[in-house]
């Protein structure tokens, strides 16, 4: 199986899901201090259906925590990915959380 790496193209305001040598998604996202908002997900439509944008979100969160900061998910498919993974509930920034 081709290798999938999940990196942040900073210059791009983006995390890029590499799939070999090419880009197969894109989640771009705008920084705030402490925040990564995350803006909207995309697949090449070749790849859709294989499970690809979650493990791209999953990538970008797993970063996100590493680097110690907060997510806003305006990004619909990324704040459905953390609905159905309580284990990132953490890394939602307080005030754009709508929970209790």
């Amino acid at each position: 199986m081709t290798e999938l790496a999940v990196v942040d193209n900073p210059e791009r305001h983006r995390y890029e899901l590499r799939v070999g040598d090419r880009v197969a998604g894109i989640v771009q996202y705008a920084t705030e201090p402490g925040t990564v908002v995350l803006v909207h997900t995309e697949i090449a439509p070749s790849v859709e259906g294989e499970g690809l944008g979650s493990k791209l979100v999953a990538g970008a969160l797993d970063d996100i925590r590493a680097r110690g900061l907060e997510v806003v998910p305006l990004c619909p498919f990324a704040a459905a990915y953390i609905e159905r993974h309580p284990e990132y509930a953490d890394l939602v920034e307080r005030d754009a959380s709508t929970g209790p």
